[in-house]
């Protein structure tokens, strides 16, 4: 963990000499450079972290449509109140894809979740 820490100073240093060989005598480009290079540093580690975050907290196993509870259909990534309402509402499913053919949730919002649900009988 410690490693992911110092990632992004190792980059931006690295970046730093690599465009320090090529811009000696410019101290402004320099700048620019290591500034640029600075926030696309930050922003892939605030990705990577909201990732790991996302990882750790997430609960791997199927949810069952069929029996699920309105709390454990909210706990599916973007699914709205709305659409865990219509989900209960119209069962019983066959097959988890139900979710779209019966125009239950949009198929964007389907392949968001399609690995976390199932349709038990």
């Amino acid at each position: 963990m410690r490693l992911l820490h110092r990632f992004p100073a190792l980059v931006a240093v690295g970046l730093l000499l690599g465009s320090n060989a090529c811009t000696k005598n410019n101290p402004d480009e320099i700048r620019r450079r290591t500034a640029e290079a600075t926030e696309t540093v930050r922003r892939d580690t605030k990705a990577v972290a909201e990732g790991v975050k996302e990882g750790m907290g997430r609960d791997n196993k199927a949810i069952d449509i069929n029996k699920a509870s309105l709390e454990d259909l909210l706990s599916l990534p973007g699914l709205t109140e709305h659409e865990a309402d219509r989900i209960i509402a119209q069962r019983p499913y066959d097959d988890a894809h139900d979710l779209v053919t019966r125009h239950v949730v949009p198929d964007a919002e389907y392949e968001k979740i399609r690995d976390r649900v199932i349709a038990g009988h």
